[in-house]
């Protein structure tokens, strides 16, 4: 199964010159968690995600599960770190994003996706042909695709009994299918 097989084709791109503030809620409006940053072109350049909009700075992260616990406290008076950072200037994308982008092409095998998502400790990586982005391989996709293959009959030996092929983690081996009558 290979990148094309289990794409999002409907992607939500965004440009390096967004504010911040925008992008959250783009992705609040669409369901989704991250969105790639593309130049004029269409050629991607960065991620931007939910978590590149918070923040990955431990003390600030920290700072930020205080004052969302403060806020959710009836009769609290609002941290000051927060009332600041809602007088900020909007930053722009092209600030937060995530760069380089780490990309796959259609034909790029699930196993290999899996492996980068894993290696970069990324989430999702945009799907590119001739350097525009086409889809979106997320973790999600590649659950469904896991779910959505069921094993496949397979005679072994000559036998006239179908058996269902697993491959497990100590090599492959086989159990006899179920029997259904008809």
């Amino acid at each position: 199964m290979r990148a094309r097989d289990v794409m999002t084709r409907r992607v939500v791109s965004v440009g390096p010159q967004l504010g911040a503030r925008e992008v959250g809620r783009l992705l609040v409006d669409e369901g989704i968690s991250a969105v790639p940053v593309v130049d004029e072109e269409e050629k991607a350049i960065g991620m931007v995600s939910e978590g590149d909009l918070i923040g990955r700075h431990e003390p600030d992260r920290e700072a930020r599960r205080d004052w969302w616990l403060t806020l959710l406290a009836e009769g609290e008076t609002l941290s000051p770190d927060f009332l600041a950072s809602l007088r900020t200037p909007d930053r722009k994308v092209r600030e937060i994003m995530a760069t380089p982008v780490i990309s796959v092409s259609e034909e790029t095998e699930v196993g290999e996706i899996a492996r980068l998502l894993i290696a970069h400790r990324i989430k999702r990586v945009p799907v590119i042909r001739d350097g525009r982005v086409v889809g979106i391989v997320s973790r999600a996709d590649l659950v469904r695709a896991i779910a959505d293959e069921s094993p496949k009959p397979i005679l072994e030996g000559g036998g006239l009994e179908p058996t269902a092929g697993i491959v497990g983690a100590g090599g492959r081996f086989t159990r006899r299918a179920r029997q259904t009558p008809r």
